[in-house]
């Protein structure tokens, strides 16, 4: 019997685009799938759009703004896949997409493994996307994949995953408490929970860049407040699976690239961040910039450095 993937999409006013993040699914070559699109309290036309679309694959579930992780949990108890595949509303799934993921993991409703795909970002349409290969693009273990991951800055959107059921219920519900990085912290959880990683060539999604609603965009204390609580709860995952020279290294490292990223507001996460740091062994991470920040951090060291780097930016948004 053919496994059935049920794609989950949250929605807060997404009314410029849930239609092809739907229509992106429906298209699919797989077809024995089911939608369950969850509306986080839009105040947009996003649910009615929902309830449009002319289909028995979906289901429209509305509640009040809750976050998007509550919405995803929300799906989840309604969901009868044995397969998850996750779709932020915003974003779009290549025609074959889940059928070659299927694929590559045999078909097997109780696969230990999940399966990865190739991801490219745009911004007005998906022709825009490239879809340029990095270091995660193959297969991986877990701890192999996060060592990566967090020494080279590297990322899968949601989209890009398919996950078996199975592994989702070991995984647990996505954290409500976050809001920034809460993908990254549940997937955290999915990918310790299986085998390893099965990278799938061409089995492409499509990331949205540039939408002011994003959480992504979000740069509050709240939302820094909820990046670092997900880089705290990773990173002791990861070395609840593995405590190793390497593990360490990686934890220090995605920490430390917190502290560049945040300085210098918000002293008090920046210290608890550089505890974390200190305690993980310490990184030699420099910071990321053009070749005369890297000029100005070697002589005057990366605080410095991030402040000339943030004036200049300020100074850039101005002129535009």
């Amino acid at each position: 019997m053919k496994p059935l993937v049920s794609i989950i999409i949250p929605c807060y006013n997404a009314e410029s685009w849930l239609l092809k993040a739907i229509n992106s699914v429906l298209a699919q070559t797989w077809q024995k799938t089911e939608i369950i699109v969850v509306d986080d309290g839009s105040t947009d036309n996003s649910l009615g759009i929902a309830k449009q679309v002319k289909s028995s694959k979906i289901k429209v579930i509305s509640q009040i703004n809750q976050g998007a992780s509550s919405a995803r949990n929300r799906a989840l108890v309604q969901a009868q896949g044995d397969f998850i595949q996750y779709l932020d509303a915003d974003d779009l799934l290549g025609l074959d997409k889940i059928e070659r993921q299927l694929k590559i993991l045999e078909y097997d409703t109780s696969s230990s493994y999940i399966a990865s795909g190739e991801w490219g970002r745009f911004y007005r349409t998906p022709s825009e996307a490239s879809f340029i290969a990095q270091s995660l693009w193959t297969d991986m273990s877990p701890v192999e994949w996060f060592i990566c991951s967090w020494e080279y800055d590297l990322m899968m959107h949601p989209a890009t995953w398919l996950v078996p059921r199975s592994i989702v219920e070991l995984s647990g519900n996505w954290n409500e408490s976050l809001s920034l990085n809460d993908d990254g912290e549940y997937f955290c959880r999915v990918i310790l929970a299986s085998k390893g990683v099965r990278f799938c060539q061409g089995a492409k999604s499509y990331y949205r860049s540039g939408n002011p609603l994003s959480l992504s965009a979000s740069y509050s204390r709240q939302a820094w407040e909820s990046a670092l609580l997900a880089l705290e709860l990773c990173t002791a995952n990861l070395i609840t699976h593995e405590d190793s020279k390497h593990t360490r290294h990686a934890c220090a490292t995605v920490l430390q690239r917190f502290v560049h990223t945040v300085y210098p507001d918000y002293p008090d996460l920046l210290q608890k961040a550089s505890n974390l740091v200190s305690y993980f062994g310490g990184t030699n991470l420099r910071l990321e910039g053009s070749p005369t920040i890297k000029f100005v951090e070697h002589y005057t060291g990366w605080k410095t450095a991030k402040l000339l780097q943030k004036m200049w930016g300020i100074i850039l948004n101005r002129k535009k």
